[in-house]
This record gives structure tokens, sequence and C-alpha cells, in this order.
């Protein structure tokens, strides 16, 4: 097994944090349509190069760069995603697989538009983080690492992903809940941005109460130790949410199932207001639901015989 990344944002530094061994391929394409298309291409030829030397099946989650890279050498696709509005990513991802695996609250008749039928479409129960989560313990050094105040309330914060296709649209209320919670005595907040010119822009901020790490850091282990998460991305909110830990979304694109159902379910709230977050100290871990990681590992495999 060979595990391939793209230098983008944190990844690099959290593969070499959690002691993942990978191979690079290229760097973001960026905001622009045409260098994300020549991006595309570029890292499609260099993974096809390396998956040349002889592989069985390519599994990915979003990965159209896979999927392009397995139809040239013959070899099943599998594509994983918990996002259905990706629109770009999945007509073609989606027509390239074999297989397409997704959460079951992800409504079947909304991916019919890129080609998955019942022949095609295998759905797993609640969230994949629950399944690779599931043995996790938080690790508390993180906290020592970032010189945290231990008796404020501790919120960490995720910026939106700005220079996704499915993500254009400005966010100004992620900017609004940094100042507010940055200037407030009793929080700690803790922002972890996905870009240099975020972290860049964080910094300009100044504010008493706000961190901004200069690096990657143990994430899981933050979220898991906080007391409120407030985040414009998707992985963070469900990771939160798989942890126990109270999560508001800021999201400013179109809701998918996986949000709708936790939103329903109360394990996420949409916030519009920054005054409207409760700030208080957790008590003890919230409930957790540990699912078995081997289902999803067995959904992949099959991919083999699909």
């Amino acid at each position: 097994m060979i595990v391939t990344a793209r230098d983008y944002a944190q990844t690099l530094e959290l593969l070499e944090l959690h002691g993942i061994e990978y191979v690079s391929f290229g760097r973001h394409g960026g905001a622009s349509r045409a260098r994300k298309l020549a991006s595309l291409m570029r890292r499609t030829l260099r993974i096809r190069r390396v998956g040349a030397t002889g592989f069985d099946l390519a599994a990915a989650h979003g990965s159209n760069e896979l999927a392009l890279a397995a139809r040239w050498l013959g070899i099943p696709a599998v594509n994983m995603f918990d996002y259905e509005w990706a629109t770009q990513q999945h007509k073609i991802g989606c027509r390239l697989a074999r297989r397409v695996i997704t959460p079951e609250a992800i409504p079947p008749e909304r991916l019919r538009r890129y080609g998955v039928g019942p022949e095609k479409l295998v759905q797993y129960a609640g969230l994949k983080e629950e399944y690779y989560l599931t043995d996790f313990e938080p690790d508390e050094h993180v906290l020592d690492a970032l010189e945290i105040d231990r008796e404020r309330i501790l919120v960490v914060l995720r910026p939106p992903p700005e220079v996704s296709l499915y993500h254009r649209r400005s966010n100004p209320l992620f900017p609004r809940v940094v100042d507010f919670l940055g200037r407030r005595d009793d929080v700690q907040a803790v922002a972890l941005p996905r870009t240099d010119a975020q972290r860049r822009e964080l910094h300009r901020m100044a504010l008493p109460s706000l961190t901004v790490p200069d690096h990657a850091v143990e994430a899981q282990s933050l979220v898991a130790l906080s007391d409120v998460v407030v985040s414009a991305g998707g992985t963070m909110n469900r990771e939160a949410a798989a942890l126990g830990v109270p999560v508001y979304t800021i999201y400013g694109g179109r809701l998918g199932g996986v949000d709708e159902a936790l939103i329903r379910d109360k394990r996420l709230q949409p916030l519009t207001d920054p005054r409207a977050i409760r700030l208080e100290k957790r008590r003890g871990g919230g409930p957790r639901i540990r699912r078995d990681p081997g289902v999803l590992s067995d959904l992949v495999i099959g991919g083999l015989d699909a």
C-alpha cells in the first residue's frame, strides 16, 4: 500500500506528525480553475507512473487524480466522500469509480446526477470519524505545547476552505467570531488556519485571547480537550461531534446530508451570531459513538469484486 498526498494546507505536516509514510505529488492549484486543471493533470501523470509499478486497487476520499490514474492503468477505483455538493469533483470521481462509498445520511437521489446508481453505491452508518476515532484518546500534552490556560474556556476555531470550488462565497461571520472570542478574558481561543495566508491574517488581528500555532498540531486531541468548537469546515465539525464536544458550524456553502442529520440530532448547531455561542467549561467527556473501522475497510476492499 502507498499513501499519496499533495502539498496543501498542513497535509504533509500532519502525515509526518502521525508517522504515516507518504509520497507527495505536487501542490494545490489555488483558487484559479485553470490552475486547478493544470495541477490535476500533472498530479495524475505522476500518480500513474507510480501506479504502473503494480497495484490492484485505488481508493481515495475525493481525489480525482487517483480516479483518472486508475482508469488509465485499468485498475478498479473506489471513491469515498461525505459531502455531496462538491459538484465538479464528483462529476469525475464518481463516474470513473467502480464503487462509491458515502454515509447513509446522504440521500441516494442526490448522487444520481453524478452517475451513481444502486449498482455502484454502498453506504455506511454514522460518520467516518466515528470509525477512525474509535480507539482514540486525547493527549493532554497538546495543551502544554500551546501554553493553554486550563482555567479559561478553550475554543477551537477552524476557518473556511476559501480556495475550494464549492466554497467560493465569502464568509464574513468567521472574522466576527474570531474578534468576539479573541477579546474575552475568560476565553482561550486557538485558531487552526489552513494556509499561510490565513495564518498571517489571524496574526495581524493581534487579539489578546487568540493563539495561532505556527505549525500543525495534534488537532484531534485539541478538539477532544476543548470546551467548544466553531468551524467553517466539515471534518473538524464531524470530529467534534464524534468526540462528544459541542460544535457550531459557520459553513458558508450549501449544507450536505451529513450536516443536516447532525443538526437534526442536535450534535451540530448552526451559528449566525457569535454572541449565541454557549461559553462554559465542559466537565467530563460527552457521549461518543465508536464504530468498527473494519467495516469501512471491508467496503473499500470490496471494490475489487464490485
